[in-house]
C-alpha cells in the first residue's frame, strides 16, 4: 500500500471517528437529561454511564489516530518549522531525520507530561459538595467513597 493510500485511509478513519465523537457528545448533551437526573434512562439498551464510556473510548481512538496522523506527516511538520525558524533567524539550516525523530519524541513526552499534570491538578483540586458533607455523617461519606474510584477516596 502506498504512503498516499495510507494517509488517505488514516484521514478517512479520523473523519469517521470525529463524527462518531461529535454524535456521542450531542446524544449525551441533548438527548439524555443532565447526569444526576439521568439515572434509569437508557438509549438502545445503554445507560447514560454506558454512553459516557463509549464516548471516552471513541475519544481515545481519536487521540491515537491523530497521533498516527502527525507521525505520518512529521517530516512535513519539521520542514515547515525549520523554514519558519530559518526566516526568523536569517540563516538556513536543515535537520536530519534522526534529529527530527528526537524532537518529535521529546515533544510527545512534554505533551504527555503536561496532560498528566493537568489531570493530577484536577484530581487534587476536586471538592465534594458542601451540602453533602453537612447532611451526611462522616461514616456514611466514608462508605460512599469506597464505591468511588481509588483516586477520589477520602477514607
Amino acid at each position: 500500500m502506498s504512503r498516499t493510500a495510507i494517509n488517505f485511509l488514516v484521514d478517512v478513519v479520523l473523519l469517521v471517528i470525529f463524527l462518531t465523537l461529535l454524535w456521542t457528545a450531542v446524544v449525551l448533551r441533548f438527548v439524555f437529561p443532565p447526569g444526576a437526573v439521568s439515572a434509569g434512562w437508557s438509549l438502545w439498551g445503554r445507560s447514560f454511564d454506558d454512553w459516557v464510556q463509549i464516548q471516552f473510548v471513541v475519544l481515545t481512538l481519536f487521540a491515537l489516530t491523530v497521533l498516527l496522523h502527525v507521525m505520518l506527516h512529521w517530516s512535513w511538520v519539521c520542514g515547515v518549522v525549520t523554514t519558519r525558524l530559518s526566516r526568523w533567524r536569517g540563516s538556513s539550516f536543515r535537520l536530519d531525520e534522526g534529529t527530527q525523530t528526537l524532537y518529535g519524541v521529546g515533544l510527545l513526552i512534554v505533551a504527555v507530561n503536561v496532560v498528566g499534570l493537568l489531570i493530577a491538578w484536577a484530581a487534587l483540586s476536586i471538592q465534594t459538595p458542601q451540602s453533602a458533607e453537612r447532611a451526611l455523617p462522616a461514616t456514611v461519606l466514608c462508605e460512599a467513597s469506597r464505591t468511588s474510584p481509588p483516586l477520589y477516596r477520602t477514607c
